[in-house]
């Protein structure tokens, strides 16, 4: 196996990109391969000086097809139970690209404990702690702000009874005006 995964390496080093013909001239044609198929398409007759076709000799050695760098196979991950499934010596975990920061923690501490490797993080325990900081300084915004909402909140209320007595002093000092004007009038 491990020579296979040497030979895969070799042969994909030496392998071109593949491009769709005139895909580098024009800018509205993508880069996407596409079989070239003109009657006097130079690449399609594979004349020397233009881009390579996709040939099946290009192909890797069918038993390490569709495996990772280490030669596990790689299983899509969404929630921790999943991981139970994962065979440790077959299988490695790739954790779904739609799984949030929280599920995230959880999938990669249950991997921890069941000796799963994850194979699209490439250092996991720098990876948690990072998110477990982002987490922990969200929650501390979050505390903050909700602090700062009750701290205004109470301010509002203050204020609330100043007005509320600076109305009621506005009736007592208009009904003091009223009296006396009554008394100087007499």
């Amino acid at each position: 196996m491990k020579e296979l995964l040497e030979i895969r390496k070799i042969l994909k080093d030496k392998k071109p990109e593949f491009i769709r013909q005139d895909a580098h001239k024009k800018g509205e044609i993508s880069f996407k391969w596409r079989k070239p198929k003109g009657l006097q398409s130079k690449m399609r007759l594979g004349k020397k000086g233009y881009p390579r076709c996709v040939e099946i000799g290009w192909k890797s050695p069918k038993l390490v097809r569709g495996l990772d760098a280490n030669g596990l196979k790689p299983v899509l991950v969404n929630n921790p139970k999943e991981l139970a499934k994962i065979d440790t010596k077959v299988d490695g975990a790739v954790i779904s690209k739609k799984v949030g920061n929280k599920k995230r923690i959880e999938i990669i501490n249950k991997a921890k404990e069941l000796n799963v490797t994850i194979i699209n993080i490439a250092d996991v325990e720098a990876f948690a702690k990072g998110i477990q900081e982002k987490m922990d300084a969200k929650k501390e915004k979050k505390t903050a702000t909700k602090k700062f909402k009750e701290t205004k909140v109470v301010k509002e209320e203050k204020k609330e009874k100043k007005v509320e007595l600076s109305e009621e002093e506005a009736e007592k000092k208009a009904k003091d005006a009223k009296d006396k004007v009554l008394r100087t009038k007499k």
